[in-house]
């Protein structure tokens, strides 16, 4: 399957819920890294982080993949995703944000997904206060600034 249609699939697969459909894009030691579940690995992992938790907080969801980028091993995407929230304190709120997706393919298959995107305006959408906001980003800072621990971004001593 060649790239461009590896999203289509990954897209509709999120969108109709469908998590074996989503687990079976990935190796048998894939992983999905949401970045506010957390790293799913293997399939039946994949499988309930969309339909336990995805779809357990949210519906409707829509998502769509624009300029894909691949070569060899690896593959990009833009993107712009929504859904509406079933949480609590924002129950059928739609929410919306853009980011960008890497891919780290193997032998047509999806070995690695990852994503970046603006964390603060997808919750601030869901209504979560200020201050759990404040915790989820300081948690993000200090995940960020350990991968780039003793580089030139960040020395050792900062």
């Amino acid at each position: 399957m060649g790239f461009e249609a590896l999203l289509k699939e990954f897209t509709a697969a999120v969108e109709a819920g469908d998590g074996k459909r989503l687990a079976n894009l990935f190796t048998d030691d894939g992983i999905y890294h949401d970045t506010f579940y957390g790293a799913f690995q293997g399939h039946d992992a994949i499988a309930h982080m969309l339909e336990g938790m995805f779809w357990r907080d949210a519906e409707a969801f829509a998502w769509e993949m624009t300029d894909p980028v691949s070569e060899g091993d690896r593959g990009y995407a833009r993107w712009i995703f929504s859904y509406t929230s079933k949480l609590p304190e924002a129950s059928g709120r739609r929410v919306v944000f853009e980011g960008m997706s890497l891919f780290r393919l193997r032998d047509g298959k999806i070995q690695h997904y990852g994503e970046i995107f603006d964390r603060a305006l997808a919750l601030e959408q869901v209504a979560f206060p200020p201050e759990r906001i404040s915790r989820f980003v300081g948690k993000a800072v200090a995940e960020l600034r350990a991968r780039v621990a003793g580089t030139r971004h960040l020395p050792a001593q900062d």
